[in-house]
């Protein structure tokens, strides 16, 4: 029986090739802890994200390329993820805050109504469900939606030492001013008290150790936006709007924003951009078509995904458990669990160098 070296193993790997860095998974060091007893292989694969989409292939081709060496009887995979953290330039107040957390996605729209919150919502379990560590913050102070969404409510705990321990709810931890104002009550603050209360959530709550905290941000560009923008060290920003030209503009105006305070923009999401017939299964676009991939164009970021208009999506976010886990084999279940694919794909991408080129995810 031909002797089987680790070279021999690291050769039969090398042609496999990462779509995002256009480099081999050997050269990247992807490949680790090589053991090999007689006929036997075993190794791990070691992805920047536990939610790369294409882990699957990287599997089954690893497995081919291996047990087609002479002398190769078993081989074993192990697919295993390392987060790569982003840490932004941060300013002195920033230097503190969140330092458990490797990643911090801000989703963000111009306007209200655009579905903002059912996309960060669905982002953050989506995550979850890869094996990610994932927390949620409700950033909208005036009207908190994160406790109806994932059914939670009651108030956190509170430590010895002030610190506040976030909530948890289907896999994620959590954190709104829902769950300190109590049930259905008004918000009525003036913007030093929103401002206060930020500061708060991303200071004083003991969110752990997280691979990604996404944050729902309130609608425009206003107080509150701006002072998470300049308090949160935040590793990139998802821009979700709808079809029509209206939202597109104010979409147009966030996005905008992000870049001026160096912000990396990630991309833009197009929300209830086409309905799927349940009788025929054809796609109707009732609110235009192509709006979100011309102001993409326009503004020189990636359109990330196209979220379909499904009426199950209101009553699975309203009933505590959104489509993601109700139904992730539906057209927007699958949307968005590529969506979350999408985005930690950018952002191992972005971590990988201080000032990269974001790359066009190909899904062949």
């Amino acid at each position: 029986m031909p002797s089987i070296t680790e070279g021999d193993v690291l050769n039969a790997l090398r042609p496999i090739v990462d779509p995002d860095f256009n480099r081999s998974i050997v050269d990247l060091g992807f490949v680790k802890g090589i053991a090999i007893d007689g006929g036997r292989v075993d190794f791990r694969i070691e992805l920047t994200t536990p939610a790369c989409p294409v882990k699957e292939q990287f599997r089954e081709a690893a497995e081919r390329a291996v047990s087609a060496l002479p002398g190769v009887e078993q081989v074993e995979v192990t697919m295993t993820a390392n987060t790569r953290g982003s840490r932004p330039a941060a300013t002195e107040s920033q230097d503190e805050i969140l330092k458990g957390v490797r990643n911090v996605i801000a989703v963000a729209s111009g306007k209200g109504g655009v579905g903002k919150s059912t996309v960060a919502t669905n982002l953050a379990l989506a995550l979850s469900l890869t094996g990610a560590q994932v927390g949620l913050l409700d950033c909208d102070v005036y009207g908190p939606s994160i406790p109806l969404m994932l059914d939670t409510h009651g108030e956190p705990e509170i430590t010895p030492d002030r610190r506040i321990i976030p909530k948890e709810g289907l896999g994620l931890k959590l954190m709104s001013i829902g769950f300190l104002a109590g049930e259905g009550a008004p918000v009525i603050w003036r913007g030093p008290m929103v401002h206060g209360v930020i500061r708060q959530f991303l200071s004083d709550v003991d969110w752990g150790e997280l691979d990604y905290l996404v944050l729902d941000l309130p609608p425009g560009t206003g107080d509150a936006v701006l002072t998470l923008t300049q308090t949160a060290p935040l590793s990139g920003a998802v821009i979700v709007t709808t079809p029509q030209e209206v939202a597109l503009i104010d979409a147009r105006k966030g996005l905008l924003m992000f870049q001026r305070v160096n912000v990396p923009v990630l991309g833009i999401v197009e929300n209830m951009s086409y309905f799927v017939c349940p009788n025929c299964s054809e796609q109707h676009a009732l609110f235009g078509e192509g709006g979100a991939e011309r102001a993409a164009q326009e503004l020189d970021v990636p359109l990330l995904g196209r979220i379909p208009m499904q009426p199950s999506v209101v009553t699975a976010g309203d009933a505590g458990r959104p489509t993601v886990l109700a139904e992730p084999d539906s057209p927007a279940g699958q949307a968005l669990i590529d969506l979350a694919g999408a985005i930690a794909r950018r952002l191992s991408v972005l971590n990988a160098d201080p000032a990269p080129q974001l790359l066009e995810i190909s899904w062949s």
